[in-house]
């Protein structure tokens, strides 16, 4: 019966969610990371890897790449221990003011301080394995969080998470929630295969730049696609007083936007790791 009102479902709801973001993006993300690295990179990961009982998350485990890529989601869980983590998985940069991420970033909290830290972090070798260890879990996530364009922008709404929105017939979400979970679902799960091999020059064109160019392109995506779209061309107009509606329109025009970024996401991140490890 369970069987028989999923399939029924998928039939008559082409919007149902599946996994979000924060597990299925971050992991696609790493994965394109893992494939485009070198075995003597891919080694290194795997030996950091052993010092995982070291930092103390058992409920968190660090086994594999797509492990590494969810834990500094999962120990938000332990406020006491790691609460200060919060800010740096975002950075709040209003999209109807000139890109500004030095106010966005006190004190280096946020996203894109973040990466260049555990870069610098992950690269040195006199610290012991287990520091290297979490520097890598925070980078491997940090650098899919700001591949997130609603984690790059925002409209004085926390990247869209105040700005309620329905997914096609189903209510209740919000901007950040279709970017996180369903709109990224729908993109990343569509052929072609998103996470494979790219050739060397592709690859190092994708993967330039610095983090403040990726994150001014993905504020300008934020801008441009994300709220464009949801507020009816205008995304510094006066906000919705009820929920706006994210339709197949939307979706159409928004998908390839998600995908290019989770790819250069990948890509850069392999570009980091490369360094760092290798």
């Amino acid at each position: 019966m369970n069987r028989l009102v999923s399939a029924l479902l998928v039939l008559i709801i082409p919007f149902a969610p599946a996994q979000a973001y924060w597990e299925y993006g971050h992991e696609t993300v790493a994965r394109i990371a893992e494939t485009n690295i070198s075995v003597k990179a891919r080694g290194a990961v795997q030996r950091l890897l052993r010092a995982a009982p070291l930092l103390g998350t058992p409920k968190c485990p660090l086994r594999n790449i797509s492990d590494v890529s969810v834990w500094a989601d999962c120990i938000k869980g332990d406020r006491v221990r790691w609460g200060y983590t919060n800010s740096w998985h975002y950075q709040n940069v209003d999209i109807c003011k000139p890109f500004d991420l030095k106010s966005a970033c006190a004190d280096g909290n946020c996203v894109s301080a973040q990466i260049d830290r555990h870069v610098a972090l992950l690269k040195n070798r006199t610290l012991p394995a287990h520091v290297r260890l979490e520097a890598l879990a925070f980078l491997v996530h940090f650098v899919g969080d700001l591949h997130q364009p609603l984690h790059a922008g925002d409209h004085e709404d926390r990247g869209g998470n105040d700005l309620k929105a329905n997914y096609g017939v189903m209510p209740g979400y919000n901007l950040h929630s279709v970017w996180d979970g369903l709109l990224a679902d729908r993109a990343l799960s569509a052929a072609p295969a998103i996470v494979r091999r790219f050739p060397v020059d592709e690859a190092a064109a994708m993967a330039a730049g610095t983090t403040r160019d990726w994150s001014e392109e993905n504020w300008i995506i934020s801008r441009d696609i994300a709220y464009r779209r949801a507020i009816d061309g205008d995304p510094c107009g006066p906000k919705p007083l009820t929920p706006v509606t994210i339709d197949e329109a939307d979706v159409a025009a928004s998908r390839a936007a998600l995908r290019r970024q989770v790819e250069r996401g990948g890509l850069r991140l392999a570009r980091l790791l490369e360094n760092a490890l290798n």
